[in-house]
C-alpha cells in the first residue's frame, strides 16, 4: 500500500500515531501542505498514484480526484486529518466511489479553548499591548470585561457547546443559533435559543463563529452583516475564513463599528502579504493553530490513522463523512 501524507502538524507532532503508521507497513510519501491542485497532481504523477491520501487542508479537487483514480495505483480513499471537509470535493469523490474519512469528537476542547483565548485578547487588547512593550513603548489602552457579556454563539455543535461551558465560567450570558438544537444542552446552560443569525447579531457584545464553510456562507459576514451588530462586537473566527468579508471586517475594524477581531483561520491560507488586516492593532490572527495542541494532535493523528489503515486493510472501526460509495449510481 502506498499513501500519500500531506499534513504539517501530523508530521511535526511526536505521538503514538508516528509507530501506528510505521507498524502498517504502508509506503509513505511525504510532503509538507497545504499543497495546491498542481502539486498534489504531479506528486500522483511522480509516484505513479495512491491507494489512500491522509490530508489536511490540500486541495482535493474533482481534477486531482480523477487523476488519482486514473493512476496505475489507484485512489481507494481519502483520509482528512481533521473535520472540515470545505477544502475536498466530497460530491465528486462520492460520484466516483471515493470514501472521504474525517476525525469527529477529537479537537473540540483546544479549538474552544482558543476561541476563549482570542476573547480575552480582543477585549483585552493583547496585540496592542504586547507588541507596544516589545517595541519599548508603554503603550496603554483600557480594556473590557467579559463578565456580563452577551455571548453569541452562531453554531451549537461540539466546538460551540465547550465555548458556550467555558463562557459560563465567565459569567456570560449565551444566545445561540443552530439549525439542529440540543435542547436538553440549552438548558442545563442556560442558553437563550435564538430564532435567526440576525437576531444574534442584534444583541451579541461578543459573538464566536462556528458555522460550516458552504456556498451559502461563503462571504456571510459582509458590510450587511456587520451593519447589524452592536457597535464595538468583538467577532471571534475558528471556524473558516470563507465565512467573512475579509474587505468589509477590515473597514468596520477600521471605523470601530467591530471593536475587535480575532481569528484562526483566513480565506486563503497562508496568508499572503500584504494583507490589509496587518495594518490594524484591533484586528489579531492566528496562523490556523486553534486546534494544534500536543494533546489535540495525538487524538487527530491517531484517529485518522486508525481510519486509512483500518480502511485499506479491510477492517471495520473507520469514520466515513460522505454517503457510502458502493450505493452511489
Amino acid at each position: 500500500m502506498r499513501i500519500l501524507l500531506t499534513t504539517t502538524s501530523y508530521q511535526d507532532t511526536p505521538g503514538e500515531h508516528h509507530e501506528m503508521l510505521e507498524q502498517s507497513g504502508f509506503d509513505v510519501v511525504r510532503d509538507r501542505g497545504p499543497l495546491t491542485e498542481a502539486r498534489m497532481i504531479e506528486l500522483v504523477e511522480e509516484h505513479g498514484g495512491f491507494d489512500g491520501l491522509l490530508n489536511g487542508d490540500d486541495a482535493i479537487t474533482a481534477k486531482l480526484i480523477d487523476a488519482a483514480l486514473a493512476a496505475p495505483t489507484p485512489l481507494r480513499v481519502i483520509a482528512k486529518y481533521g473535520i472540515g471537509l470545505d477544502s475536498i470535493d466530497v460530491a465528486h469523490a462520492t460520484r466516483r466511489k471515493v470514501p472521504v474519512l474525517f476525525t469527529p469528537g477529537v479537537n473540540h476542547t483546544t479549538v474552544a479553548e482558543h476561541a476563549i483565548g482570542l476573547m480575552i485578547a480582543c477585549a483585552k487588547h493583547f496585540w496592542l499591548h504586547a507588541s507596544a512593550v516589545k517595541a519599548g513603548r508603554w503603550q496603554r489602552r483600557t480594556g473590557n470585561e467579559l463578565a456580563g457579556k452577551t455571548l453569541g454563539v452562531l453554531g451549537m455543535g461540539r466546538i460551540g457547546k465547550e465555548v458556550i461551558k467555558r463562557a459560563k465560567a465567565f459569567d456570560m450570558t449565551p444566545i445561540a443559533y443552530d439549525k439542529y438544537w440540543d435542547d436538553a444542552f440549552a438548558r442545563e446552560f442556560g442558553v437563550e435559543r435564538a430564532g435567526s443569525i440576525d437576531a444574534v447579531l442584534a444583541v451579541a457584545d461578543v459573538i464566536s463563529l462556528h458555522m460550516p464553510a458552504t456556498d451559502e456562507t461563503r462571504s456571510y459576514f459582509n458590510a450587511e452583516k456587520l451593519g447589524l451588530c452592536k457597535d464595538g462586537v468583538v467577532i471571534v473566527n475558528t471556524a473558516r475564513g470563507t465565512l467573512i468579508d475579509e474587505a468589509d471586517m477590515t473597514a468596520a475594524c477600521a471605523s470601530g463599528k467591530v471593536g475587535a477581531y480575532g481569528t484562526d483561520v483566513l480565506a486563503e491560507e497562508p496568508m499572503a502579504t500584504p494583507h490589509p488586516f496587518m495594518d490594524l492593532d484591533n484586528i489579531i490572527v492566528t496562523p490556523h493553530v486553534g486546534s494544534r495542541t500536543f494533546e489535540s494532535v495525538e487524538r487527530q493523528a491517531v484517529r485518522a490513522t486508525l481510519n486509512i489503515v483500518n480502511y485499506l486493510e479491510g477492517r471495520d472501526g473507520y469514520i466515513q463523512a460522505n454517503s457510502n460509495p458502493e450505493d452511489t449510481p
